[in-house]
């Protein structure tokens, strides 16, 4: 991986290089010239902040965790100490979308099974044991008379 370089604001803002859109977010510096094409909100939001600081639009707008682990990707450098804001990232709205994260999602399981399990076992323990009780004896009852 290339060496990170270190970048002051005015650098950042007289950059008219046209293979460099470079982009400030959290004191960390982005060329997001080759994800022109790829950004889903279009490539118009990211020209308008090409040279400045978009951190407190990116935090509004909300990323997913995904955006996130891409945007490294397009890191080039930072801002210089002297420069810096050292505002954290707002927690406020992240988009939970995740593909690597299993959601706490199950189905009936096996405590569901054996319960219904239990209750056909003893429905049928009951209707036995009631027809064995009060409809056998008719039926021998029946028989006698007919004997």
């Amino acid at each position: 991986m290339a060496e990170k370089r270190v970048f002051t604001r005015s650098e950042i803002k007289k950059n008219d290089d046209k293979d460099k859109v470079l982009i400030i977010l959290h004191d960390k510096v982005y060329n997001v010239h080759t994800f022109l094409n790829e950004h889903p909100g279009g490539e118009e939001i990211l020209l308008d902040h090409k040279g400045k600081d978009g951190s407190e639009d990116f935090d509004d707008v909300g990323h997913s965790k995904d955006a996130m682990e891409l945007m490294k990707k397009y890191q080039v450098g930072t801002i210089d100490d002297s420069e810096r804001v050292n505002k954290p990232p707002r927690k406020g709205w992240v988009a939970g979308y995740n593909t690597n994260e299993q959601k706490n999602v199950r189905g009936p399981g096996m405590p569901f099974y054996l319960l219904m399990s239990g209750i056909v076992l003893a429905a049928s323990f009951l209707f036995f044991a009631l027809k064995k009780v009060l409809i056998d004896p008719l039926d021998d009852s029946q028989n006698a008379v007919d004997a």
